[in-house]
């Protein structure tokens, strides 16, 4: 079961990754699109291969808005 609710503490959590920027706002909002960008940003970062699987696994186990906050979690998403 996938829980849908994101309280105020977790909008204002850092994230995994702050040092590792997304740039969402503003581009194709595909979920492919916007897992690509992420997968870019850290493998361009310098994340190891494990890292960026295990965030893709994460952000592939629900739908849609759990891509968004799973994205949200681990990196600096503007």
């Amino acid at each position: 079961m996938i829980d849908h609710t994101l309280g105020k503490a977790d909008m204002t959590m850092t994230p995994k990754h702050p040092h590792i920027t997304v740039p969402l706002t503003g581009e194709d909002g595909n979920a492919f699109a916007v897992l690509g960008r992420c997968r870019k940003a850290a493998r361009e970062a310098g994340l190891r291969d494990s890292e960026i699987n295990a965030f893709v696994t994460e952000a592939t186990a629900g739908d849609y808005d759990h891509l968004l906050q799973t994205a949200l979690r681990w990196f600096d998403v503007l």
